[in-house]
């Protein structure tokens, strides 16, 4: 297993190391050791899966207070996944970072607490799985414009299928400081 740095301290694309034989495969999504030999000490309480279309696109999502750090993978499909840096004082502030997650590719994401998420679907459908450490809480549940264009996310579709509640999310200018999580050194 291996992981690779994104442009944003914390964010990690994970390879688990995949073993095929003309049967199919076998690899390891998660283990408590190893993610921890590669910086991630992550307690997971909560994992999700959803299938999406093509074209739709889900996020940018965070809670806040009670944040979530989340692992996140494809199961079936192809997605375009996004992490976008939304701590007050961070180096990083309002910076993104992507990667194809796709089931014949078997990357995961780590995306820590303080990161807003989203993905769009490339696939004809995909399943999308995240491993959550901390509960859903719908008080906390909170989100940032997909299309800010201070942000400025290159996604890969023009017009995509977004939900109401997306369409509603405030740009992240606009976003009161204190519905953000805090840079921690």
């Amino acid at each position: 297993m291996k992981a690779i740095q994104t442009s944003l301290p914390g964010v990690l694309v994970v390879e688990p190391q995949v073993f095929e034989d003309p049967r199919g495969f076998f690899y390891e999504s998660y283990n408590e050791a190893k993610y921890a030999k590669l910086g991630i000490h992550a307690n997971f309480v909560q994992t999700n899966v959803s299938r999406s279309s093509k074209g739709v696109l889900r996020g940018l999502h965070y809670q806040w207070p009670n944040p979530q750090g989340k692992l996140v993978s494809v199961l079936e499909g192809e997605v375009y996944d996004v992490a976008v840096d939304i701590r007050r004082g961070s180096p990083t502030f309002g910076q993104w970072t992507s990667v194809m997650l796709t089931a014949d590719n078997h990357r995961h994401m780590w995306i820590p607490p303080g990161f807003a998420h989203g993905f769009c679907v490339l696939s004809d459908f995909a399943t999308f799985t995240y491993q959550c450490t901390t509960l859903y809480d719908a008080a906390a549940d909170a989100g940032i414009c997909w299309n800010d264009a201070a942000i400025g996310v290159d996604w890969p579709i023009s017009e995509p299928l977004v939900s109401a509640k997306d369409v509603k999310s405030p740009l992240l200018a606009d976003v009161s400081p204190d519905r953000l999580p805090l840079f921690e050194t």
